[in-house]
């Protein structure tokens, strides 16, 4: 079955850097697009950023360009979500996300999530 199990939250100080992980089994992870969520208390969950299955191709959430980068390791079935400049307003849990089509019907598979706090 699809597992997706992120890693590497924690809490760091306004204009600090993480590195988010997450490890994917139970499909060929490099025919799929892979995707990076977040979803701060109160708010609705919100794309960060997407990877092509060869990585060759990224787009950013207005609010994280610039500051964040996603890249992938296809040979580890690993994602990874590089957050840099860090700010307050990043604090979210974030949630790593796979679309798969399942016979004729495109599934949402996603992670436990981790936790990212920004704060002095």
């Amino acid at each position: 079955q699809v597992q997706l199990v992120e890693s590497g939250g924690g809490l760091v100080q306004p204009g600090g850097s993480l590195r988010l992980s997450c490890a994917a089994s139970g499909f060929t992870f490099s025919t799929y697009f892979m995707r990076w969520y977040r979803q701060a208390p109160g708010k609705e969950r919100e794309l960060v950023a997407v990877i092509s299955s060869t990585g060759g191709s990224t787009n950013y959430a207005d609010s994280v360009k610039g500051r964040f980068t996603i890249s992938r390791n296809n040979a580890k079935s690993t994602v990874y979500l590089q957050m840099n400049s860090l700010k307050p307003e990043d604090t979210a849990v974030y949630y790593c996300n796979v679309m798969i089509m399942v016979r004729t019907t495109l599934e949402d598979y996603w992670g436990q999530g981790t936790q990212v706090t920004v704060s002095s």
